[in-house]
């Protein structure tokens, strides 16, 4: 009886659909794809421009993606994870410079730099997680609804992110649009807002649900026009705050950039010889009506400096009858515990008691640590400590009829925390300072995501930001959040500028000046609970 022939093997067709696995695979590398889109929306490798286009495209891929779980029944914990390699992937792409300041600088071996930076952008996504859950199991199938709930739900993630544990809102979405349409809403809403108005736009667009019937297409024609179009149309500032009656007059500037070397920075005999030389002298031959260091430009505290230093540049910038004013960027502090970073002020009548500054928002890990990582510092060669934090609305350094409000580094990140200045029209600032030292984080795109951030603050209380920094960006920008001018990044030298001061306050400095960002947590927590109750979507899912 002759053999039963083999039954042939099954033939696979170029068209058939990949297997489950892969399939799952090649999904949550799209995840991860738009995560990295997010990234270099921020600031493009190379030329460092912020991409607002590239950001909404990388907002689109998401929604549609989050939508294709949604069709396929994902519950929470698949929404979850996949909303969580999107997050991880953007805010890995988005501070890897860390690993610079760590491993580099710090010490700390290249795989623990690594897990280092891996840990803290796998943290912080999981609050985009708990968003993209949310939005795959509890959010209304309804286009227009939908897209309030997404917008909401992602503007939620934000504030969280740049709020809890003391905030860390590095890289934020609505930066990438500093440059784009959706930065007239800046004075209005501010970054998180642009942030919202960019996840409704696309969540409009991009979902792959159709619109049903004239009026909800009418309704979402009408809201991508409120968003794009009218803000570029109606002025943030009341008649008397704009044009040339707006103006609060101008101010020569020296902005100094030393290009200290990190690694010399605090080598005795190295680079605090070669920061103290360069400054004081920069300090003695300055024309400019005022002359500003970057943060900690001085490396040394008072009493550690050489005997007269602090002496020679009052005598120089506190006489009567001078035109001149200097701010200084050194620690301050007695002993451990009384440590603060902080710039002081020297202008005419100064010499018995400088102007001072210190800082409000402290670094963690750099100038705090959080309770339980004091052996994570320890394993790094770098001054790091506990530093003591300043009020949150000093006052103002005031010079030839400006009002000059200093933050130093990434206190530019908050601006809630600026936006506690302008409380008093009558004292608001006229001119927003920012002195950094970056230099921790190499020659990366730290520097050009850092300017996107003051660009941003000054966008939004219509001021212009003077930056003074160690290696870059050491910029003005005016008041519509537009670079005037420059120093080359790495590179020693004096940027000499003038600066116009305005006045007048933005819708946005009107409200978070009293109210901080409490009613956009409240606003999104409202329509997150609208959505949850009256629009609940199209079947149960586990």
């Amino acid at each position: 009886m002759p053999a039963p022939a083999a039954a042939a093997p099954a033939r696979v067709s170029p068209t058939s659909p990949p297997s489950s696995a892969a399939s799952g695979l090649l999904r949550l590398l799209g995840f991860g794809l738009a995560g990295v889109a997010q990234a270099l929306s921020i600031a493009w490798p190379g030329d460092g421009r912020p991409l607002w286009w590239l950001q909404l495209l990388s907002l689109a891929g998401l929604v549609w993606l989050l939508d294709g779980l949604r069709a396929q029944g994902a519950g929470w914990r698949r929404a979850g994870l996949h909303g969580w390699v999107f997050a991880t992937a953007w805010l890995t792409g988005s501070f890897w410079w860390l690993f610079i300041s760590m491993h580099t600088y710090g010490g700390l071996p290249a795989p623990l730099a690594v897990i280092a930076v891996l840990a803290l952008a796998a943290a912080l996504g999981l609050y985009y997680a708990v968003a993209c859950a949310w939005f795959v199991v509890r959010g209304p199938t309804g286009r227009v609804a939908g897209a309030f709930v997404f917008a909401a739900l992602w503007t939620l993630a934000e504030l969280v992110r740049g709020s809890w544990f003391t905030g860390f809102p590095w890289g934020a979405g609505g930066y990438a649009h500093v440059d784009g349409p959706l930065a007239a809403l800046a004075p209005w809403v501010g970054v998180y807002g642009i942030g919202a108005a960019a996840a409704l736009a696309v969540a409009l667009v991009a979902r792959r649900l159709p619109l049903r019937g004239v009026m909800p297409t009418a309704l979402a024609a009408v809201l991508l026009a409120v968003v794009f179009v009218l803000p570029n149309l109606v002025s943030p500032l009341p008649a008397d705050a704009r044009g040339a009656q707006g103006t609060a007059g101008t101010l020569q500037v020296a902005l100094l950039q030393g290009n200290i070397p990190q690694d010399e920075k605090f080598i005795p005999g190295g680079g605090i010889e070669t920061a103290l030389r360069w400054y004081a002298e920069q300090l003695r031959d300055a024309k400019a009506q005022l002359v500003v260091t970057p943060e900690t430009a001085l490396p040394l505290l008072p009493r550690q400096l050489p005997a007269g230093y602090l002496d020679a540049i009052q005598e120089r910038y506190g006489q009567p009858g001078s035109q001149q004013a200097a701010i200084v960027g050194l620690p301050l502090g007695d002993g451990p515990g009384t440590y603060r970073n902080a710039v002081l002020g020297f202008m005419p009548g100064s010499t018995a008691q400088p102007y001072a500054y210190s800082k409000h928002h402290l670094v963690p890990f750099g100038e705090f640590i959080p309770p339980g990582f004091r052996w994570f510092i320890r394993m790094m060669s770098i001054p790091l400590g506990d530093f003591e934090r300043g009020g949150l609305a000093q006052a103002p350094f005031v010079w030839q009829g400006q009002r000059i409000a200093p933050n130093i580094c990434y206190e530019d990140l908050f601006g809630d925390e600026i936006g506690a200045n302008f409380r008093d029209e009558a004292t608001a600032p006229t001119v927003l300072l920012n002195v950094s030292n970056i230099a921790w984080f190499g020659d990366s795109v730290a520097i050009d995501q850092h300017l996107a951030i003051s660009r941003m603050r000054a966008l939004e209380f219509a001021r212009p930001m003077v930056r003074s920094t160690n290696t870059g960006a050491t910029v003005v920008i005016d008041a519509a959040g537009r670079v005037t001018h420059q120093l080359p990044r790495l590179t020693r030298g004096v940027l000499e500028a003038p600066v116009e001061g305005r006045r007048g306050l933005t819708p946005f400095a009107r409200w978070v000046a009293p109210f901080g960002l409490w009613p956009l947590w409240i606003a999104a927590l409202a329509i997150v609970a609208l959505g949850a109750v009256f629009f609940r979507p199209g079947r149960t899912r586990g």
